[in-house]
């Protein structure tokens, strides 16, 4: 069982795709996929399909959508070497109140992503910015698009959702950072551009594009940044910018001495 929620929903048994075409049994299977190796309740499955009052006959909806769930994961099973077929209910387990999706551990691509993400924060504690770099690009790497991003979500998927894009913003904003302590400032301004026109009011990338222009000699366009930052903060949010990212402004304004004046080490871990 090959697990990916980290885009559109792919899940597959032998390499066959199981995920339905259908609405309700596809949300379904996210759920039970974004939670891989873990019990789903049963009502937790059924709040995330009926969030207003449920229908009579939700519970018996329920079971026909994992039955045939179970007969795509039958249909893409492959016969063991003594001619067996592995049994769907092994893969999608009932427990009592509920269900699990069963995969191994590194078939599981939200948990390589936690894994290389956590190896990567570590490194950086250590002040081993390079395998740090490394280890967040590798995550980075593994995101095809949005969480879920053909799946109709209800209040638990939303939840998870905005964890997994949450974990997939702080990876990039401390990758980016990595990389401006390795001296990469010239290769990440084209990258944090784009990054800032999708995050407009997030306060570190900012942080990381003004100093990135900074160390390359653009030290009036890191100012224009820190303006537009500041003028869509008040417009949009009714906020000032955050005395840390007011510190940074003030720091190039003041400069005197090129860009030696402002070292690429600044700490953005206070925004």
């Amino acid at each position: 069982m090959e697990v990916d929620v980290l885009g559109p929903l792919s899940v597959s048994q032998e390499s066959a795709s199981i995920v339905p075409t259908a609405s309700k049994p596809r949300t379904v299977l996210a759920l039970l996929a974004v939670r891989a190796n873990r019990f789903v309740a049963l009502s937790s499955l059924m709040d995330e399909l009926w969030i207003a009052e449920k229908p009579p006959s939700a519970r018996t909806a329920m079971q026909s959508y994992i039955l045939h769930l179970r007969k795509k994961i039958a249909a893409g099973s492959k016969r063991r070497p003594d001619g067996s077929v592995p049994e769907a209910k092994d893969v999608l387990v009932t427990m009592p109140g509920g269900y699990l999706l069963k995969a191994a551990d590194d078939h599981v691509v939200l948990d390589n992503f936690e894994l290389l993400a956590a190896a990567g924060h570590r490194a950086r504690e250590q002040g081993d910015f390079q395998a740090a770099s490394e280890n967040f690009a590798r995550a980075l790497g593994l995101c095809r698009g949005r969480t879920l991003a053909d799946v109709q979500v209800g209040p638990h998927l939303r939840m998870e959702v905005e964890r997994i894009e949450e974990a997939r913003l702080n990876v990039l904003d401390r990758r980016i950072e990595s990389d401006l302590r390795l001296g990469r400032h010239h290769e990440l301004l084209s990258e944090l551009r784009s990054i800032i026109a999708a995050h407009p009011t997030h306060e570190g990338l900012c942080a990381h594009l003004m100093l990135a222009l900074y160390r390359s000699g653009r030290r009036s366009e890191a100012l224009e940044v820190y303006q537009r930052m500041r003028a869509t903060l008040v417009s949009e949010l009714g906020l000032e910018p955050s005395p840390a990212l007011r510190r940074l402004q003030r720091s190039m304004l003041i400069s005197d001495h090129g860009l030696s004046e402002l070292n690429v080490t600044w700490d953005v871990s206070t925004f």
